[in-house]
């Protein structure tokens, strides 16, 4: 079938665009090389369609019913298709809104000349007449070569034979018209699911359905209002200011997590009408629910205070499991505490979809599974204290940016300049930007750095260097010194300088001591978080002192670890001092990382073998006796400056005692040292692994400024 067919059948209706296809999503520059393929006569795939008498929801209800029968779906190559109806019509195909069209590729032009394709460009196509829009190029009589041959020749030139060439090329480019695609079809028997399928299998064929597209196509197969559906809902979120940034792919998701308690696209591939519509239903009461508790309780007023909309997902996979709400104020504090936590720390920023999953697949199986969800962050980043050296650099792409003005917002922050509370919505006059405290322009002329530095750059740009303010405050303050104008915001808002956690030493607002001011605040920002965060917890019951039986019952994981004796060979039935060296690693691991708990005298399966070997081996033949030793081998392998941050204790079961080591996460790497040379561990899992030279500057990089 020729193109010019396809696009008079497209015109009358003879082929259509089920609902369930994306919408149309090919850039500019894809437009523009289907076009040169086609002038060169290269291949470009072939159209596959599916003629049926029950056809499926249409795009736009774009469709004649008396033809029904006749009509036949496009099920690949509709983006294709719609490129060349643009380009050849001039039009946007009858399926479609110009709301669907994100990019549209009629601004194309052709150069009669040299048969190139190149978007508008005023500099190169203004005065040159050989470059012609490609609408235009199908418009009967509407480019005029022999007119265009004589103000392009010169002295020299033929203007017969210029316009000879100009017409070759326009009658190529025309002629694409009488080219024929191949058309594959799909039986006419074939009902959705079987539909669907081909179309699952042709994908990767053409611009690739990403694994939430797919999931929508699934779902509008059975349930064709769904796109619609969810665009309207994106809408109504996105007047509530929480306009999602891929906002269908995160509602495939959360309707994933409803529907199915998972977060990985292909589970929801089955799911039937009903369980799909029943589903979306308590996921919008879902989602009005947490627009409505986000401000209050966690200071969230937009979806832009979140660096992604992941974080949101976990949450709804809880709600949906517990009747649509927190059932009290602890466990909502605790999800807040959570959602800080990963959203400060990236917890999705790579591995998405299987921490995703793994994350909802705790929820599924925990009643309250917030705590957890914590522990696994920290198995991720070492911690979720932030220290001030995290900030050191950070500029408005870091994680913590964002945090910083949800910071700002639960301190009771006001604009500088009018006193607006930041925590209010704000109309487009009064967005909330975000401005230097010391204007670039000051500190690159009068404060000593150098914009082709780039780490002078990272200190200019730093979070620590910004403050939260109104549009029209930010474009107000210009380049004036924090010196001079810093002193009349206090006067005129008393405490307002506090509220964002600016240092009140006048001192430090002089350019010759931004450094100085840098560091204070990063303190002070870092005192807000942990702050935050531990006030989250405040008023909830302190976690008990676990006993021996529930340390054995908890099972070794990242923060426990058994060892059956200190130094005693279990196996050799001798003193092994080696295992003594094997003890300090552990409790290195722990310190390292975030703390944990060391049993002595306890078997790698649970069983309580007691440290009386040990104890019998030794000099002094008591606890007391132990105790020096253990000390002795902390000191030895670690360093005596560690040994405040260990706390032990002893429990004595049937006659046998198991040492309990408790070791707090150390402020500074610890390192095994034996002899001249050292070691570096951390507890990854349920085992202590030491990182080689360079994991090890990473990670301590990441974890401590040193």
């Amino acid at each position: 079938m020729t193109i010019r067919e396809l696009m008079d059948g497209i015109r009358n209706l003879d082929y259509v665009l089920p609902e369930f296809q994306r919408e149309y999503v090919w850039n500019r520059e894809q437009a523009k090389q289907l076009m040169v393929s086609l002038f060169k006569g290269y291949p470009t795939g072939s159209l596959l369609l599916w003629k049926t008498t029950t056809p499926p929801d249409i795009k736009n209800n774009a469709v004649a019913r008396d033809k029904i029968g006749t009509t036949s779906v496009i099920l690949d190559g509709q983006q294709r298709l719609t490129t060349l109806y643009m380009l050849t019509q001039n039009a946007i195909p009858p399926y479609y809104t110009p709301a669907d069209i994100k990019e549209d590729p009629r601004g194309l032009f052709f150069d009669l000349d040299t048969g190139d394709f190149q978007y508008y460009q005023v500099k190169r196509m203004q005065h040159n007449p050989t470059w012609v829009a490609v609408t235009s190029c199908f418009e009967g009589g509407t480019v005029q070569v022999f007119e265009i041959a004589k103000v392009k020749a010169g002295e020299s030139d033929d203007p017969f034979k210029l316009a000879q060439r100009y017409n070759a090329n326009l009658n190529r480019l025309q002629n694409v018209l009488k080219d024929s695609y191949p058309i594959q079809t799909v039986p006419p028997d074939a009902d959705i699911d079987a539909a669907i399928d081909v179309f699952d299998r042709v994908n990767s064929l053409g611009t690739k359905l990403s694994e939430a597209e797919l999931a929508l196509v699934h779902i509008t197969g059975k349930w064709p209002q769904a796109r619609q559906v969810m665009k309207d809902k994106a809408a109504d979120l996105a007047e509530r200011r929480f306009d999602f940034e891929y906002s269908l792919t995160f509602l495939v998701r959360s309707l994933t997590a409803v529907v199915r308690g998972r977060a990985l696209f292909e589970t929801i591939h089955d799911a039937q009408r009903v369980e799909l519509e029943e589903g979306w239903h308590r996921l919008e009461k879902i989602l009005d629910y947490l627009v409505s508790i986000l401000p209050k309780w966690a200071h969230i007023h937009s979806s832009n205070d979140l660096n992604t909309s992941n974080v949101l997902v976990p949450a709804i996979a809880y709600l949906a499991r517990h009747g649509g709400t927190f059932s009290n104020e602890q466990s909502l504090r605790q999800f807040v505490r959570w959602l800080y936590a990963a959203n400060s720390w990236a917890r999705y920023t790579g591995q998405t979809d299987q921490r995703l999953e793994h994350d909802v697949s705790i929820i599924r199986n925990n009643e309250e599974p917030w705590t957890d969800l914590v522990n696994l962050i920290i198995e991720q980043r070492g911690r979720i204290e932030l220290k001030p050296e995290g900030l050191e650099g950070r500029g408005t792409q870091h994680p913590f940016y964002r945090m910083t003005y949800v910071l700002v917002k639960a301190n009771g922050a006001v604009d500088w300049f009018n006193g607006m509370p930041l925590d209010h919505p704000h109309g487009k006059a009064f967005g909330i930007h975000s401005h230097h405290i010391f204007p670039q322009a000051v500190l690159y002329n009068e404060g000593s750095f150098s914009v082709d530095n780039h780490v002078h750059r990272q200190l200019v740009n730093e979070i620590a260097n910004r403050a939260f303010l109104t549009g029209d405050s930010n474009l107000d303050l210009g380049t004036r010194k924090p010196a001079e104008y810093l002193p009349e915001i206090e006067a005129k808002y008393p405490g307002a300088l506090q509220k964002q956690f600016i240092p009140l030493d006048r001192g430090l607002w002089e350019v010759e001591r931004y450094r100085e001011f840098l560091e204070r605040r990063r303190q002070l920002i870092t005192n807000a978080f942990n702050s935050q965060m531990d006030g989250l917890l405040r008023n909830m019951p302190l976690p008990k002192q676990l006993s021996l039986e529930d340390l054995i019952a908890a099972g070794e994981s990242a923060t426990i670890e058994y060892k059956s004796t200190l130094r005693w060979d279990v196996q050799q039935n001798r003193v092994n001092k080696d295992l003594q060296k094997v003890i300090a690693k552990t409790v290195a691991g722990l310190l390292n990382s975030e703390g944990g708990t060391l049993l002595i005298g306890v078997t790698d399966d649970g069983d309580i073998y007691g440290i009386e070997a040990d104890i019998r081996s030794l000099g002094r033949l008591d606890m007391d006796g132990f105790l020096q030793s253990l000390v002795q081998t902390h000191d030895n392998y670690l360093g005596r400056e560690f040994i405040p941050f260990m706390k032990t204790r002893f429990e004595t079961r049937d006659g046998r005692t198991v040492c309990i080591v408790e070791a707090e996460a150390s402020p500074r790497p610890v390192f095994v040292r034996d002899g001249q040379n050292s070691e570096f561990f951390i507890r990854t899992g349920n085992t202590t692994r030491p990182l080689d030279m360079e994991a090890a500057h990473a990670f301590i990089g990441m974890h401590w400024q040193v």
